[in-house]
């Protein structure tokens, strides 16, 4: 866990969408995260620490991710030492979605379900050249891609899963939170 404060994670049913970018080299670039109650936060850059992601998590019960058993939960526990998957319940949307014969990545779970999204064409695939051109160049239209890219991602988390439980999605909080240092 490095050195960020240890949270008891009371039983609050809150949950935190999470879904992470990387660079070319595999290190965290963006972690987004999407909490009904506070809206979303995007850590970037140096903004990825292991503390900014326990803030973010404060009072969390349980971590959705997309594929996150296998990508996202384990770079972050390479990277930032935090063992989400360990101290968090964890829903992999992927594995539902499995269950449920809905195959593919993201971007095609969403198109099934009937899910738009303003950064259509844009893919996980893209996100380290967007950091790439941000980071080398100063290119902040890049960036802005990237964030508004990974702010999709973590909402329609949310979506994806109140359509599986057969909910009427709701409008997401809209608030945007970016630590940025």
């Amino acid at each position: 866990m490095g050195n960020a404060p240890h949270h008891n994670n009371v039983s609050t049913g809150i949950r935190a969408y999470l879904d992470i970018e990387t660079t070319f080299m595999g290190v965290i670039s963006v972690v987004g995260i999407y909490r009904p109650d506070w809206g979303v936060w995007q850590l970037v850059g140096g903004g990825v620490t292991d503390v900014n992601l326990y803030a973010a998590l404060e009072g969390i019960q349980s971590i959705v991710t997309f594929n996150g058993a296998s990508f996202d939960l384990p770079v972050i526990r390479k990277r930032l030492h935090a063992d989400l998957r360990h101290e968090y319940e964890h829903i992999d949307l992927l594995r539902i979605c499995h269950r449920r014969n809905l195959y593919g990545g993201l971007k095609v779970v969403e198109q099934r379900l009937g899910i738009a999204r303003a950064t259509a064409g844009i893919s996980g695939r893209d996100a380290p050249q967007l950091w790439h051109l941000y980071e080398t160049y100063g290119d902040e239209a890049a960036l802005q891609t990237l964030l508004h890219y990974n702010r999709e991602d973590v909402i329609n988390l949310a979506l994806i899963e109140m359509l599986l439980n057969g909910a009427t999605p709701t409008t997401p909080a809209d608030a945007v939170h970016i630590i940025h240092e």
